[in-house]
């Protein structure tokens, strides 16, 4: 849902003033160009030490250089934003991506068949195309976001070797409306682990993305199953994609590409399950939600993992401005920040204690230590009152 935020007071027009992370943008766009030059190497080589490259990037990398570059606080000036919205480059970066992403789906898909790989090759190989495949759901993200008609054909299309299309439609209309609401699937509780969120949140999206799609054609006079479903559209491109690569190498590429799917849609999961873990949105004396505002949304401003994700972790002033494009999202000081960048905070994750440890004190400074302010899981509200109430005392 659109908010009002309170933005920096504005300054001055500047006469002159240029992005300095313009030529840097290229790390998104080129990443899938990386990660499929590996590909390349480990097909010619036949040495599974290439297919392990992007993950030891993503994991360990790419939250280093977070650690030695600092954070990036700056916005551009307001003033600019029409025109830095308007530079017709930051759409070619964002497009440069997916001739890139579906290169490498297709030769990586030939690999798992006739590569030779043994088991740690293989799976290598599938968090490597899993892994840009599950970032290519930031792009289609971006894509999807925006007005053109065109742009937002090709955010499914981006969505479809991950064969998860149906974000398209929950995200847009059903995530951005119930955001940091325990009515939204994606959006973590408090005392809730990822694996817990994880089952929760993919249903939850399908089943939502389903019955919004319902009530839409059902308001036009159609019912479900209509050719004009954009669920349905978008799963029928990866059914496509899926049918024609099954055709071409052979059934015994379909486990690759259902695994990689997998471990592509996990990967998103967990950056939903970081973006707004433990927050909420306070109901007003109507009863109704109040509206999404900077503190709803857990920011990073780290500059590298900022620079790979097209600024997704300046997560409150997209919620606010959800067709404003990546070069011009802005950080909010009102706004909770995570200790590191997503890449970061990955592998915590997937480990409940540490991340509890990490970031429930987070949540309990951010609410003053009123547990009721939280979005909390039920069933661990108990233990968190115990903790919480020990917190108060020290």
């Amino acid at each position: 849902m659109p908010a009002t935020l309170s933005a920096p007071a504005p300054a001055p027009a500047p006469t002159r003033w240029r992005d300095a992370k313009r030529y840097a943008w290229l790390l998104s766009g080129l990443f899938p160009g990386l990660a499929w030059l590996n590909v390349w190497q480990a097909g010619r080589s036949g040495d599974a030490f290439w297919l392990w490259l992007l993950p030891g990037v993503m994991y360990t990398l790419i939250p280093l250089l977070d650690t030695l570059l600092g954070e990036d606080r700056s916005n551009p000036p307001e003033a600019l934003v029409p025109a830095l919205e308007a530079d017709r480059w930051y759409l070619v970066v964002l497009l440069v991506f997916v001739p890139l992403q579906f290169g490498l789906t297709l030769h990586g898909a030939w690999l798992a068949v006739h590569g030779g790989l043994g088991w740690v090759g293989l799976a290598g190989l599938v968090v490597t195309v899993g892994g840009i495949n599950g970032i290519a759901i930031n792009t289609a993200h971006e894509l999807g976001h925006k007005h053109a008609a065109w742009e937002r054909w090709l955010s499914r299309l981006v969505l479809a070797p991950v064969a998860y299309g149906h974000f398209f439609v929950e995200h847009n209309r059903g995530h951005h409306r119930r955001v940091a609401t325990p009515e939204d699937p994606a959006s973590a509780r408090l005392g809730e682990s990822f694996w817990a969120f994880l089952p929760r949140t993919m249903w939850g999206s399908l089943h939502s993305a389903w019955q919004l799609e319902r009530d839409r054609l059902t308001g036009r006079g159609h019912g479900p199953w209509h050719w004009r479903n954009q669920c349905l559209q978008a799963w029928a491109m990866t059914a496509l994609l899926y049918a024609g690569l099954v055709a071409w190498l052979g059934w015994a590429v379909l486990p690759f590409l259902l695994v990689q799917a997998f471990y592509g849609a996990q990967l998103l999961e967990v950056v939903n399950y970081i973006e707004h873990y433990g927050l909420l949105r306070q109901r007003g004396p109507d009863g109704r939600y109040e509206r999404c505002a900077p503190e709803h949304s857990w920011n990073s401003n780290h500059r590298m993992s900022n620079l790979f994700l097209y600024h997704l972790q300046r997560h409150s002033d997209h919620h606010a401005h959800p067709a404003r494009r990546y070069q011009a999202l802005r950080h909010f000081e009102e706004a909770p920040q995570l200790p590191s960048g997503y890449a970061g905070l990955l592998l915590v994750a997937y480990v409940p204690p540490l991340w509890f440890r990490l970031m429930d004190r987070r949540v309990m400074a951010h609410y003053g230590g009123e547990l009721g302010r939280a979005n909390v899981q039920e069933g661990k509200r108990g233990r968190l009152e115990k903790w919480w109430g020990k917190g108060r005392e020290r």
